[in-house]
Formats: structure tokens, C-alpha cells, sequence
């Protein structure tokens, strides 16, 4: 497993690079936990994953990408059950670890809704239930049917199933004529104690836990096993209404238990963080005695007029957050620190330890982040661990919050060997012995040999053929290590030649190769032959160029339209300014460094872009909303919109289709000025660039 560095530390580039790691391993994670009931990692290593990924993403919101966890709800619907698209997405939770990460929500939500500090924001608060999701649909007080989040998008028909679960009522009184009822299906602790018992005596298979059983039960191809099972079900919220249940999440809840669903009677309504925050010191300390697992708090904004205008991200509401409880930790020793190499050339250290059990999983490495953690120091030079270093043979305390990959906390100097050396940070690359340099302003040494570098060289094409780029089935890490390593793909073009060059009829052949057959080629083959025709935004961020995550990517493939259209623009233009240049800095989220790094690879690597593409059908990207005034238009706006903040205004535009960008320019269509427009009101009219203000922006909108 390849180490990074704390999200605060990262380049753009690593980044970029962390994002695409953890966008395969909670692919997988996802398909083992909600399709195969199977999880290949600890629930806490899992929303370990997702926290990581959040906080990179926080941090780095261009570089969010199309296959992201953030953009990811559950896995695909398994094939044994017959399918069911949710009229409304079931959509995941963002994740908090403490205190400060809950103030942040709360004041993110503040300057959304441009409330100031005094004026009220309540929550509803209830414990995070550790089960299945599920989501019932009655139409006339009926139950036509229950599916599975699936995807989020489709889920699994486990209708059958879901009438057997005694919580869960097949007929309402008094219910809206189209209700779903969105919760959680678990299994109590002596429930699931029994259930083991029961499938021991009878020789058959144990569960490893509640939430396994929940689901395997749930989850069952006969509903009679369903319903000889002890499933319990909580209502926490709703899908798509034919009328409201109320004004607030506390009161439709209320409307929820009155029509006869349970609904945890640990959720209370908080008026404030100080509130939310006692709330979830009290549930954790009463945590082993609930009789049935939780794994946190859940915040929702109260007032369901607020979450409308607070709306959604990809697959996150912005009202609600789910916070973890405590992480665990351990002590251990440091046995040696090893240096690996990124597709960028970062070099990242990485504690291999005497292995331990954090929070019930096995750990026997840890990030060290960078040369200024090991030594004592954050990125500015001041002192982190009480200026403590970090030494082989050290005994050290490890835990894992908020990174799948374990961080080491402190240091017991008191248990330090006597022989225990400051560690000397290489100064050239482990791989190829280029100098490592570290440029001003940045906090990690790099490999400066470029694709001369065999680690360079390989996570590039690993890069490549990851799931948010050309995620080609069959060549995976190891196979491109194989295949580079035997010089049979050097280069991303090369994939797409490998049949003709080691194909039926060639002297040496895929098939032949140690651990392949007949069949495993012509899979291969089929499946690099499948990606032929492939999305604009994956081509651009397959390329790998530096700070051009997968958010950028879908940024610059929605601006440009066309794969000619981008490869044209990066072409013509030159970091010394000029049309193409401006009109590539004015697009919001591309900044000076993200373009210039953009245009110079691009220009550099032409030849091997050009040899790839001819091998491919781009589609061009799609546009949204296309019946909206506004749709392919470029705005941008300017001065203080007083019905609306700025990030709620660019997030109702970007839903209708338009393009927001940051300054204005000849392509500028229609610049909204409010009150201090300054100098982008006159460079608009100087361009001729229609100017209105924000009530004629809302009329234009329909939501004048």
C-alpha cells in the first residue's frame, strides 16, 4: 500500500494521487460491504477511507473526481435480486472526527445561508444506527415496495424480505399518497447472540457481527430465512413526498413514529453546537449499554426549509453530518522507515512497525507524512509533539482516525534506545538515485528524474488504468508492473498495441505469460478494447498531469466541450498570457499554477497524447439542463448578492448548466453584479458583456 502524507501536507499533485488510491480501495471496499455483505475491511478502517477522502477533497475541491467515495453511495445492486431505481438518490453522509470538525459544519452552514452568529440554526441529533440501509415506498398507505441503497441511484428489490421485518408496516393510516420511508435495518446485541447460537447448533455459518447479519439476513433469496430472523428497523428520514410531514426534521420524524414506524428515542433537537457536542459526550458514554451498535451522531439542520436552500452536493447533503465517535490507539514499536516513490516523484516515508491491533484491525505500518513530521516540525517550522522526533527503535502510539492508514501521535522518550539516531531524510530518489529536491513552498522532496524513474514511470501507468481513468479490468497494479518491468507497456499508448504486438499470431503472446491463459488474454483484450470509446474527463485526467485531479478534469471537459476543443486551447496557449491563456484562468477553480502546469505538460507530452488518442473515440462531455436559459452560458458574478450567498447562487447556476467563472472575459455571456461590482462591471462593459443585477438573475432563473 503505497503512504501519503497528512492531507495538510499535500501537493496538488499527491493529492491528486491519494484520491485516485482511495477511489479503488472504497470501490472495492463497497462492493465486498453493501452488494457481497462480505466487508474486506473493519468498519472503522472503512470510514477511515471516506474521512481521508473527504478531508483531501476539502482541501483540494478541484481535484474531487467523477469515480470519487464523495461521489459514491453503496455499490452496484447485486445480479440475484431484480432491480429498483430510487426516485430520490440515497445519498451517503460527510463524516466529522471532533469537536472542531463539527464547529467547521456548523459554520460552513452559516456562511452558506449567510446567517450570522446569533441568529438561530437548530439540529436534529440521533445516533448513527450500524445496519443496512433500506428504503420503503408506500403508495395509497400501502407498501408497493423496499429496495436496498444499492448505488444509490438503483437498489436491490428486497420487497418480500422487507414485509417480514415486524418494524416495518405493509399499510398506513393517514400517510401522504406517495411516502418513502428511508432507515436503517440492524440486529439487536442479544438478538444477534441468539441468531449464533441457533446457526452453531445447526452447524451452519456464524456472523461476525450484527451489521453482517442484518444484511445477510435482509439480503436472502428465500424470504422465509428473512423472516426467521430477528431484524429490527429505524426511520431516520424520507425520500420522495407527495406532500410534506412537516416544517422540521424533529416534527417529520414525529409524523413518521404517529404512522406507526420506530424511530431511535435517543434523537433529540440541539439549538447549537454546545448542545449537538454534549449530546454526543453522553450517547458515546452510554454506547455499551444501548444494546445494539452505533458508530456515531448524526446532525441534521431542523428547519426543512433551510436544507432545500442548503441543498446537495454529489452524493452528500451539506445539512446533515455523521460524527464518528473516539478513535482507538496503541503503542508499538518503530522498527525501520522506508522511503516509497509517487507518480509525481514524491517521496513519502513510512514507519514499519511491530504489528498491533488499533481499533480492531491489524497494523504494521504508518504514514510519517514527511521529512518535517519525522523531525518534530509542521510545514512553517514550528514544533508538533512538543518538538519530539521520530527515531527507529522508538517506541511510538499509533491510531487511526480519519486515515485508513494508521498515524503515529507521539513519542515515549523514555523507552528510546540509547543507540536511536536522528533520521537522515534521502537527499537523492531510492529508486533511481536522481537528486531529491524540495522546491520553496512545497513540503515534500522530489525525484527529479522524471519517466526515468521506474516508480515515476510505473504509478503513471497505474495511474492510467485506475478506476476514475480507463479502469481496464484485468490490468490492474501487478499486471502493469509485470508488463513494464518486461518492457511490454512502457507507455499509456502501448495498451492500446498490445494485442497487435503480443496478440494471436505474435512470437511471444499474452497467454503465454506466467499466470495468464487463453481466456485471460482475450478478457484483457476485450476490455482495453471496451475503453476505446471513453468520456472526455477521464482521457484528461488519465493523462496524469500534475494538479489535475479528477474534479479539474470534469471541470475543463465541461468547459471545453470536445476533445479537439482542449487539445486545441492547451496548444495554442502559452503561460505568457494571451486569448487562450485568460480564457483558461477565468474558468473558477483553475488557478495560475493548475494552468501553467496544465499547459506546459501538455505541450511537452503532445507526441505520446497524440499516439494515444488515435487509438480512441472521445465522447464529449454532457451538458446539463439544456432547456434552461441559462444552460452553456458563461457567468460570473460579481459584488454581494443580498437574496443569496455566492456559493448558493454558482451552485443554482452549475445546476441549470451554466458555466461560473471567476473573472470575466470575451466569452464572458452574462456578468450578475450586486452592490461593490467594481472593476469586473467595467471590464463587462468595455466587452460589451451584458450586465444585470441579482433580482433580474432570480427572474431569469424563475425563482424571482
Amino acid at each position: 500500500m503505497t503512504e501519503r502524507p497528512r492531507p495538510s501536507d499535500l501537493t496538488e499533485d499527491q493529492a491528486r494521487d491519494e484520491l485516485a488510491r482511495l477511489a479503488d480501495l472504497l470501490g472495492r471496499a463497497n462492493a465486498a460491504y453493501f452488494r457481497d455483505d462480505a466487508p474486506v475491511m473493519a468498519d472503522a478502517e472503512f470510514d477511515a477511507l471516506k474521512a481521508r477522502n473527504a478531508d483531501i477533497e476539502s482541501r483540494f475541491p478541484h481535484l474531487v473526481r467523477e469515480d470519487s467515495p464523495s461521489a459514491q453511495v453503496g455499490a452496484a445492486p447485486s445480479e440475484a435480486f431484480g432491480k429498483i431505481r430510487h426516485a430520490r438518490r440515497m445519498l451517503s453522509l460527510s463524516n466529522a472526527f471532533s469537536a472542531q470538525d463539527v464547529a467547521e459544519f456548523v459554520q460552513r452552514i452559516r456562511r452558506y445561508l449567510g446567517l450570522s452568529e446569533d441568529a438561530p440554526l437548530a439540529f436534529t441529533v440521533e445516533p448513527k444506527i450500524d445496519g443496512l440501509s433500506l428504503s420503503l415506498r408506500y403508495e395509497g398507505g400501502r407498501l408497493l415496495h423496499a429496495a436496498t441503497r444499492g448505488d444509490g441511484e438503483v437498489g436491490e428489490d428486497v420487497t418480500a424480505n422487507a414485509r417480514t421485518v415486524g418494524d416495518i408496516p405493509t399499510g398506513l393510516e393517514g400517510a401522504p399518497q406517495v411516502l418513502e420511508v428511508r432507515g436503517e435495518v440492524y440486529m439487536s446485541h442479544a438478538d444477534f447472540a441468539a441468531l449464533n447460537d441457533r446457526q452453531a447448533a445447526a452447524g451452519a455459518k456464524t456472523f461476525a457481527n450484527p451489521r453482517n447479519a442484518a444484511a445477510g439476513s435482509l439480503r436472502q433469496l428465500d424470504a422465509r430465512i428473512t423472516r426467521a430472523r430477528p431484524l429490527r428497523f429505524f426511520a431516520y428520514g424520507w425520500g420522495e413526498l407527495s406532500e410534506p410531514l412537516a416544517t422540521t426534521q424533529f416534527d417529520a420524524l414525529d409524523r413518521l413514529r404517529a404512522l406507526g414506524f420506530s424511530v431511535n428515542p435517543r434523537t433529540k433537537r440541539c439549538k447549537d453546537a454546545s448542545e449537538i457536542l454534549d449530546l454526543h459526550a453522553e450517547t458515546e458514554a452510554a454506547r455499551a449499554d444501548l444494546g445494539y451498535d452505533i458508530d456515531g451522531m448524526v446532525y441534521k439542520v431542523d428547519d426543512l426549509a433551510l436544507q432545500d436552500r442548503l441543498g446537495f452536493r454529489s452524493t452528500t447533503p451539506r445539512w446533515a453530518i455523521a460524527h464518528k465517535f473516539s478513535a482507538e490507539t496503541a503503542w508499538t514499536r518503530l522498527e525501520a522507515i522506508d522511503i516509497q516513490v509517487g507518480r509525481t516523484g514524491a517521496l513519502s516515508p513510512v514507519a514499519r512497525l511491530v504489528p498491533v491491533t488499533v481499533g480492531g484491525v491489524v497494523v504494521s505500518n504508518a504514514t510519517l507524512h514527511n521529512e518535517d513530521y519525522i523531525a518534530g516540525r509542521d510545514s512553517k517550522g514550528a514544533p508538533i509533539r512538543d518538538g519530539r522526533d521520530i527515531r527507529i527503535g522508538d517506541r511510538v502510539e499509533v491510531y487511526r482516525a480519519g486515515d485508513v492508514i494508521p498515524k503515529i501521535r507521539d513519542v515515549d522518550l523514555s523507552a528510546r534506545p540509547a543507540d536511536a539516531e536522528p533520521y537522515s531524510f534521502p537527499e537523492t530518489c531510492p529508486e533511481c538515485g536522481s537528486p531529491a529536491l524540495r522546491e520553496e513552498g512545497d513540503s515534500v522532496r522530489r525525484c527529479t528524474g522524471g519517466m526515468i524513474c521506474p516508480a515515476q514511470a510505473v504509478e503513471r501507468l497505474k495511474h492510467f488504468v485506475s478506476r476514475a481513468a480507463f479502469d481496464i479490468e484485468g490490468l490492474g497494479a501487478k499486471q502493469v508492473e509485470a508488463f513494464w518491468r518486461d518492457g511490454w507497456i512502457t507507455k499509456p499508448s502501448e495498451i492500446f498495441t498490445l494485442k497487435d504486438r503480443y496478440g494471436p499470431g505474435c512470437p511471444r503472446q499474452v497467454k503465454n505469460r506466467e499466470g495468464w491463459g487463453e481466456k485471460s488474454a482475450e478478457n484483457l483484450f476485450a476490455a482495453i478494447d471496451a475503453r476505446r470509446t471513453i468520456p472526455l474527463a477521464r482521457v484528461i485526467f488519465a493523462l496524469g498531469i500534475r494538479h489535475v485531479g479528477e474534479s479539474t478534469a470534469a471541470l475543463l471537459a465541461g468547459h471545453y466541450g470536445t476533445w479537439t476543443a482542449f487539445r486545441d486551447t492547451m496548444l495554442a496557449a502559452t503561460t505568457e498570457g494571451g486569448g487562450e491563456w485568460d480564457a483558461l484562468l477565468s474558468i473558477d477553480g483553475v488557478g495560475p499554477v493548475l494552468a501553467a502546469s496544465l499547459v506546459t505538460a501538455f505541450q511537452a507530452e503532445i507526441d505520446e497524447i497524440d499516439a494515444l488518442t488515435k487509438h480512441l473515440s472521445i465522447e464529449d462531455a454532457e451538458t446539463q439542463a439544456t432547456d434552461s436559459p441559462v444552460a452553456g452560458k458563461t457567468l460570473v458574478f460579481t459584488g454581494t448578492l443580498e437574496r443569496m450567498t455566492r456559493a448558493e447562487a454558482k451552485a443554482r447556476a452549475e445546476a441549470l448548466g451554466a458555466k461560473v467563472a471567476g473573472s470575466v472575459s470575451a466569452k464572458t455571456d452574462l456578468l450578475i453584479a450586486g452592490p461593490g461590482a467594481g472593476s469586473k462591471a467595467k471590464k463587462a462593459a468595455d466587452l460589451g458583456v451584458q450586465v444585470i443585477d441579482e433580482d433580474a438573475w432570480l427572474s431569469l432563473i424563475g425563482a424571482g
